[in-house]
């Protein structure tokens, strides 16, 4: 075997054991999709009058935790292997499919339809 090889074989060795120790866990994809839904929270409609706002916003920062584990975690399939997770939700008929890889969250389809439906549920 030559040196060349063995230093491929070595480097995807170390990366496959860095991906297998950051792959992201179910607790992690709960606080991602709290993230995302805060983000949204953030970025409502101006329309809305400012103490209107101000209320969602005080009432998620309170209680945003337990809406998501309460709509979030049931509805959510965690498929692991090994060095990489699929998470697959189905939130108020809406599918949503994440990649989560090296610690990361990718999201692959109906995220950001999903966080504005729980937006919209929990005021």
């Amino acid at each position: 075997m030559s040196t060349l090889t063995l230093t491929g074989l070595v480097t995807g060795l170390v990366m496959a054991v860095g991906l297998a120790a950051t792959n992201p866990t179910m607790d992690g994809y709960v606080r991602f999709i709290e993230a995302r839904l805060a983000a949204e929270i953030d970025k409502m409609d101006q329309s809305t009058p400012r103490p209107e706002r101000d209320l969602i916003k005080g009432i998620f920062r309170s209680q945003g935790s337990k809406l998501v584990e309460g709509v979030v975690r049931p509805k959510t399939t965690r498929t692991n292997w090994g060095l990489l997770s699929l998470f697959e939700t189905n939130v108020l008929d809406q599918p949503v499919l994440v990649l989560g890889v090296a610690g990361q969250f990718i999201p692959l389809r109906g995220v950001e339809e999903a966080t504005l439906k729980v937006g919209r549920l929990a005021f």
